[in-house]
């Protein structure tokens, strides 16, 4: 009995790939099926960083194609490709950069700039090349959370190569003042500086640049939504009916300037005493998956408050590198697996595939 790529497919199709929710055959991941004979070889391609995922994605694609009657050897490679994807209409994207995440809240104080540091190690921890740019100039946060200090450097006076720690690339205005100096700046020279920091930074080869956006929906934001290529954006919010007011106009600002919002994660969703367990939501429940089923976007997750982030993240150590086999990191990983999904879901950027019209005068 001859084998057939068509069995092998239709065995695939019964794999589920439990990330996207889609089987491999309908989710076009079966690449290069070459059969020998009764043996088999092919690869599955994921479209997401997944370096914890390969292992029993590919044991479950073993199992399913070694039910095929007759079959022989099944060898398979698991392997992740994670492409650009297009960004808002009439914005060119970073030639280095292949997907900006932003990551915004209404308002601040709910933990935005933890949650992003802590999504950019997840992917990071996954795989994938990953930055982070912190755009919040009057408070930058991240060569804190990140643990590092000093000043970039500079090759050609021009540009200047990003800071890293944890296996991450950062530029932030805070390497360039002292800790407590003010940024008494005005809205235009603000929004000249961030282009700045984020066009003239040599990002090495980025699958995920995550930017830690201001809080609020000002002139800064707006400008910044409709410069930057942005593929997707998160808000961060947390249960309080006054975060969620915020968290609303946030959301309604992406969407006035095209920008798709890939979900919404609910920060401090429930205090867990350190000392007893006990679970109490101090700021209220189920107002973040209340706003998503309002909006018709995805919840991403829900973080509880414990003072273990606060701490590992005060010390320069954020829980995704400080704490990676706990609970709280696993719910980080598993919302940046979810918001890399939802990368890959969408269009892929082709302006690379057009030829560039040069018109001369002879």
């Amino acid at each position: 009995m001859s084998i057939t790529i068509e069995a092998v497919k239709a065995a695939l199709s019964q794999v589920m790939d439990p990330n996207t929710g889609k089987d491999l055959h309908t989710g076009k991941s079966v690449k290069n099926i070459h059969l020998d004979g009764v043996d088999v070889a092919f690869d599955v391609e994921l479209g997401y960083p997944a370096k914890s995922q390969i292992d029993p994605i590919r044991k479950s694609a073993i199992a399913a194609v070694r039910g095929v009657a007759g079959i022989g050897n099944v060898s398979v490679n698991v392997y992740s490709k994670i492409v650009a994807h297009s960004a808002q209409r009439g914005v060119k994207l970073l030639s280095n950069v292949k997907n900006i995440i932003a990551v915004a809240s209404g308002k601040g104080g709910v933990g935005k700039s933890t949650t992003a540091v802590n999504l950019a190690l997840a992917l990071a921890a996954e795989g994938a090349q990953v930055g982070i740019l912190d755009a919040d100039i009057y408070g930058p946060s991240q060569p804190m959370m990140m643990g590092i200090s000093g000043r970039p450097e500079t090759v050609d006076g021009k540009t200047m190569e990003p800071m890293e720690n944890y296996g991450l690339q950062v530029s932030s205005i805070g390497f360039m003042i002292d800790p407590d100096e003010p940024m008494v700046w005005r809205g235009p020279i603000v929004t000249q500086a961030l282009q700045q920091l984020l066009e003239q930074t040599n990002w090495r080869d980025l699958d995920y640049l995550v930017v830690d956006m201001p809080p609020g929906t000002g002139d800064i934001q707006l400008t910044l939504s409709q410069k930057v290529p942005v593929t997707g954006a998160v808000i961060v919010t947390t249960p309080q009916d006054i975060a969620l007011l915020d968290a609303r106009k946030g959301l309604k600002m992406f969407e006035k300037v095209g920008i798709p919002i890939l979900g919404i994660i609910e920060n401090m969703s429930v205090h867990i005493c350190s000392s007893c367990g006990h679970a109490e939501p101090i700021f209220g429940q189920g107002g973040g998956e209340k706003m998503c089923g309002e909006y018709g976007v995805e919840f991403l997750g829900a973080l509880p408050l414990t003072m273990s982030i606060r701490e590992q993240t005060d010390s320069g150590m954020p829980t995704v590198v400080a704490d990676p086999d706990g609970p709280v990191a696993k719910i980080y990983k598993d919302i940046a697996r979810k918001i890399a999904v939802k990368v890959a879901e969408k269009a892929k950027d082709m302006s690379s595939k057009f030829p560039s019209i040069v018109i001369k005068n002879d």
